[in-house]
């Protein structure tokens, strides 16, 4: 996070001022056990979290975030989020129980280390390979170098896998040296979420973690699950086994695992893992000290409320007196039988009330604007720290559960197919008797503190004439009050980077971060990365073609037919036999060196890396013209 132009931000306004304080004196701050809870079990860390690439350069540190050591909340930041970004800036190694060990504040998650008799287990190697590897460091300073004998990965995002190098190599993996873990359709799901919609959502994802907004109180605090995302070398090592039902047990190095799959919760794989030996209950991403996302503002499939709260009733009912803590990987454990027990009991509430007077206010009609509007948590559930919406929020939770139900349309034939953003943005405009008049009524409706109207109507402004800059200016300023007042960090984040871009323009920077890394493509399943070719087929460039050719990789000796038809690329296992117009062999490696972009197919052919019979011309032109994808496009401007 790096930004040295502050000079734009404004103060708090009266509003948001009121607004901040009446939540001091609605929460009770008084309560310090989540601090204590959250420092329990420290054995170490290193200086200021501050981990560096093999060249030296800073991936991660929260050196820039001592200003959150302040006891008061500005009025630029919403206090229950103070709060809450105050725990997240804790940060090192802790004991959990006898065997159980995790270091958090290295990265967005947690990466949690399991003592077996002879070696480690690690569950979630974290986003990045330099922090899990800073993590493993920093355990065997304090307790001796161990083996690493599994990796278990809890879900299929990439802050609980992209690190898996950095605490286990491939060599060793492939000689059954290291058991990788994981719940069945984790590898299509990885597929489905970071790499079919990998572009779009890693940018989108730079305003829910506020990845290049730097910290400071009037700009980056936390991003709820934990403080930020960073960055560095992500990868990935596939499973090299399945779990595929709840009640499924392993025994690893002599440490007993129990696991509760928990598909379409926070992920559309996931799974829970119960250890009988240390009576510990780890509830993956299922059961954090938030309020969770149904659908991230980053953009997912949409996450099923019902089984969510139904998995939760489940995991209670399985565990209820058989777990004295339970650890999830973001935030801190919860010790002692009763509490683990109503803190569960507390998140399975929290879903099954947003589902259930969803469910119920649709039947009355209301859109999801309308319910969000009127929705409110029980007193006693929005007055626990543990159940509020740091990440995610009842807005958009409720929006989608609609969407889960009843997709994105609202049921009012204007929206079938209304005008695009900018030709009706300019309409809005004209109607409005022209940009200058509505410009000032909204700074007239600014001042009155009415900052959503603002938002939107100056959106539409920015979306009609993109140089307009009082516009710009103008929907920013709203933004960053939105952004002030907002106890949801991703929503802050959001709000705080949108105000940056309208008044800043979209800064230039690498495009690596957001580019889908080549070590994974390479690794996926054939059926998985023809799926991912298909989408950079440019259907107009192709149209009219029709070409036939088999896909063999030798090393696995597989056989792919590839069939491209009205711009359409279809595949299935097996063999177009005479009919292939060309026969395309290659490796993994070989895979892995076509993917990197300077070297292309056409350079892998010519190294050897890919052999090509029959019509090559064919096939090569296909390959090279798949589409690129330029993963810093517009997002608060057309």
């Amino acid at each position: 996070m790096n930004d040295t132009n502050s000079n734009w931000r404004k103060n708090a306004h009266p509003r948001t001022v009121s607004l901040q304080n009446g939540l001091r004196s609605a929460l009770d701050f008084s309560d310090t056990s989540d601090f204590e809870d959250a420092n329990r079990g420290f054995i170490g860390t290193i200086e200021d979290a501050t981990i560096r690439n093999a060249s030296g350069k800073v991936v991660w540190s929260q050196k820039d975030y001592a200003f959150l050591d302040g006891a008061d909340a500005p009025f630029t930041v919403n206090p229950s989020l103070w709060r809450m970004s105050k725990l997240n800036k804790i940060h090192g190694l802790f004991k959990v129980c006898d065997r159980i060990y995790q270091v958090r504040g290295f990265d967005l998650a947690n990466i949690t280390f399991i003592e077996g008799d002879t070696g480690l287990i690690v569950i979630d190697p974290l986003t990045f390979e330099e922090p899990a590897r800073a993590a493993l460091d920093l355990y065997e300073k304090h307790f001796g170098p161990r083996k690493v004998l599994a990796v278990m990965y809890s879900h299929s995002h990439r802050d609980h896998y992209g690190g898996v190098k950095g605490v286990v190599s491939e060599e060793d993996v492939a000689a059954g040296k290291v058991q990788i873990i994981a719940p069945e359709g984790f590898m299509e799901e990885v597929m489905s979420e970071s790499l079919l919609a990998g572009i779009p959502s890693r940018r989108r994802a730079e305003f829910q973690v506020g990845t290049y907004l730097e910290p400071g109180p009037q700009a980056h605090v936390d991003s709820g699950l934990g403080k930020g995302m960073g960055t560095g070398t992500s990868g990935l090592i596939p499973p090299t086994h399945l779990i595929t039902h709840t009640g499924e047990r392993m025994l690893i190095d002599g440490v007993e695992v129990v696991f509760q799959m928990t598909p379409g919760t926070e992920a559309p794989a996931e799974m829970n893992f119960y250890f009988p030996q240390m009576r510990a209950l780890n509830m993956a991403e299922n059961a954090c000290h938030t309020m969770h996302n149904l659908c991230p503002i980053r953009g997912a499939k949409v996450r099923d409320a019902l089984a969510w709260a139904s998995y939760l009733d489940e995991s209670v009912d399985l565990y209820a007196g058989q777990a004295d803590v339970c650890l999830a990987q973001h935030h801190w454990p919860t010790w002692g039988a009763e509490k683990v027990v109503t803190f569960l009991s507390e998140q399975r509430d929290l879903y099954r009330y947003l589902h259930d007077q969803t469910l119920r206010l649709m039947s009355h009609g209301l859109t999801p604007r309308e319910i969000s509007e009127q929705l409110m948590m029980p007193s006693e559930l929005s007055r626990r720290w543990s159940t509020r919406g740091y990440y995610g929020a009842v807005v958009h939770n409720v929006q989608a559960i609609y969407a889960f139900y009843m997709g994105p349309y609202d049921g009012n034939p204007v929206n079938l197919n209304p005008l695009p953003p900018s030709a009706a943005a300019a309409k809005y405009m004209e109607y409005a008797g022209g940009a200058e008049h509505a410009i000032a009524r909204a700074r007239e409706d600014f001042e009155r503190g009415e900052f959503r109207w603002v938002a939107q109507i100056m959106n539409q402004a920015v979306f009609a004439d993109s140089t307009n800059q009082a516009a710009r200016q103008l929907c920013a300023d709203a933004f960053e009050q939105l952004g002030y007042q907002a106890e949801s960090a991703t929503w802050r984040n959001a709000y705080l980077l949108g105000a940056r871009e309208l008044r800043e323009g979209l800064r230039p920077r690498e495009k690596d971060g957001n580019r889908i890394s080549p070590g994974v493509v390479s690794k996926l399943p054939m059926p998985l990365f023809f799926d991912f070719i298909a989408i950079r087929v440019v259907g107009e460039r192709v149209e009219g073609q029709t070409v036939l050719f088999d896909w063999q990789m030798t090393d696995e000796k597989s056989c792919t037919k590839v069939t491209l038809s009205n711009g359409a690329l279809s595949h299935r296992p097996g063999s177009h036999g005479e009919a292939a117009d060309a026969v395309l062999q290659t490796t993994r490696a070989g895979l892995f060196q076509a993917l990197q972009a300077e070297i292309g197919f056409a350079g892998a052919v010519q190294s050897g890396d890919v052999r090509i019979t029959g019509n090559a011309k064919q096939v090569l032109a296909l390959l090279a013209g798949l589409d690129s994808f330029d993963p810093l496009f517009n997002v608060v401007e057309p």
